[in-house]
C-alpha cells in the first residue's frame, strides 16, 4: 500500500472514511480467530464541507469528527484516513531497474516528466514498485501517487483539531484493495475491478494478482442520481436518497417506473465506468477480467450490477467486506451488516491498515 507520510501515533488504528456526504468509522481488531469489526458508525456530513475532494470548511469537519468518535464510543486516537478525486494524482510509469532509494531521487529530480507539478517541495508523494515489466525484464512498472501538501495539511489540521492523530494517509482506491485482499481469494494474474460509487466521486481500481495496476477517479456519483429523482418526483434530496435504494411505498408498477428512471439517471456513471474499463483493456492488451465488484452508497441500486455486467461482459456483484471478517456482537448489530456492507468498504480497508504497511 501507499502512504504519503507516516506520522507518529498509536499502534491501534481506527479507519476514518471522510466522504462528501458522510463520515464512517471502522475499528477493526486482529484476534487469534482473524479480523473482527469491533465498531462501525456512519453519520451524515452537511453539503459544502467537502467539495470534489477539497476541504472547504475545516471547522465544521472537526466538529463532525468529534461527534462521530463520541457517538461510536471509540477510544482510539490513531487514525487512518484517505483522499480521492482530482486532488490525488495516481500514475503508472515504467523505469529502468533500480533500487527504491535511486527511484525516489529520480522521481523527485525529474518529476515534471511524470507528474503535473512544477515544484516537488509543494507535493507529498510516494510510490510502489509493481514488479518487472511484462515486455522488458530490464524495466520495472511503478505506481506513483502525489498530492499537494496544502490539501493533505488541511485534512490533517482538521483531524488534529478533533483531538485525533493521523498515522497513515491512504487513498480510497488502495483502501478498497486492502479490504479486497483480506476477504477474497485470487489466483496469480487474476484480474478484478472494484468500482466504488460515492456521493460525488467514483473510484475505479483494477487489481491484478492482488495489486493495483490501474486506477481512475471521476467526479460523478450518487448525488447526480438524487438530483434527477428530485426533479422528476418533486421530492427533497434526502427523500431521493432513500427511495434510490429502498424504492417507493406502493405497487410494483410504481417501483418498476422508478427503477427505470434510476438506471436512466445512472447512465452517465455507467458510461464512464464502461469507458474506463475499455481504456484499461486497450492499454493492457485486452486482459481477461474475472470479476467486477461494486461498493459505495449507490452500489445497491436495483438492477445496476446486472446492467454493468451486461455492458462490460464481466460477472458483476456487490462486494462483501465481511466475507472473512467477523464482528463484535456487543457493538455491531448483525441485522445492519447487509445494509452497511457497501458503504463500509473503504472505512474497513482503512481500519485494516497497520503501522509499517507498504
Amino acid at each position: 500500500m501507499l502512504d504519503f507520510e507516516i506520522f507518529s501515533g498509536s499502534k491501534k488504528l481506527v479507519g476514518l472514511d471522510i466522504g462528501s456526504s458522510s463520515l464512517k468509522l471502522a475499528e477493526v481488531l486482529s484476534t487469534s480467530h482473524g479480523y473482527v469489526l469491533n465498531r462501525f458508525l456512519q453519520i451524515p456530513l452537511p453539503k459544502g464541507i467537502i467539495v470534489e475532494g477539497i476541504l472547504a470548511n475545516p471547522r465544521d469537519l472537526s466538529l463532525k469528527i468529534k461527534e462521530l468518535f463520541k457517538d461510536s464510543g471509540c477510544r482510539g486516537r490513531g487514525v487512518v484516513t484517505s483522499l480521492s478525486g482530482n486532488s490525488v494524482i495516481i500514475k503508472k510509469v515504467t523505469f529502468a531497474q533500480m533500487d527504491e532509494t535511486e527511484l525516489r531521487d529520480l522521481i523527485r529530480d525529474e518529476a515534471g516528466k511524470y507528474l503535473p507539478f512544477d515544484n516537488m517541495d509543494d507535493v507529498n508523494y510516494d510510490f510502489q514498485i509493481l514488479g518487472d515489466n511484462d515486455f522488458n525484464p530490464n524495466q520495472m512498472d511503478v505506481i506513483i501517487v502525489a498530492v499537494k501538501k496544502d490539501i493533505v495539511n488541511s485534512y490533517l489540521d482538521a483531524i488534529l483539531a478533533a483531538g485525533l492523530n493521523v498515522t497513515i494517509m491512504d487513498v480510497d482506491s488502495f483502501a478498497l484493495e486492502t479490504m479486497y485482499e483480506a476477504n477474497y481469494d485470487f489466483e496469480n494474474n487474476e484480474i478484478a475491478v472494484i468500482v466504488n460509487i460515492g456521493a460525488s466521486i467514483t473510484n475505479i481500481n483494477v487489481i491484478k494478482s492482488g495489486m493495483s495496476v490501474f486506477t481512475r477517479d471521476f467526479t460523478l456519483g450518487g448525488n447526480s442520481i438524487n438530483e434527477g429523482l428530485q426533479d422528476k418526483y418533486r421530492i427533497t434530496f434526502e427523500e431521493a436518497e432513500k427511495i434510490k435504494v429502498e424504492g417507493l411505498p406502493g405497487n410494483d408498477q410504481d417501483n418498476m417506473e422508478l427503477r427505470n428512471s434510476i438506471l436512466d439517471f445512472a447512465e452517465p456513471i455507467c458510461s464512464e465506468i464502461e469507458r474506463s474499463i475499455d481504456y484499461f483493456r486497450s492499454t493492457f492488451g485486452g486482459e481477461y477480467i474475472k470479476h467486477v465488484f461494486l461498493s459505495g452508497g449507490s452500489a445497491r441500486i436495483h438492477g445496476l450490477a446486472a446492467n454493468l455486467s451486461q455492458r462490460l461482459n464481466v460477472e458483476t456483484e456487490i462486494i462483501n467486506p465481511f466475507l472473512k471478517i467477523g464482528y463484535n456482537r456487543r457493538n455491531v448489530d448483525a441485522k445492519a451488516l447487509d445494509s452497511i456492507k457497501t458503504v463500509a468498504a473503504v472505512a474497513l480497508g482503512l481500519g485494516l491498515r497497520k503501522i509499517g504497511d507498504k
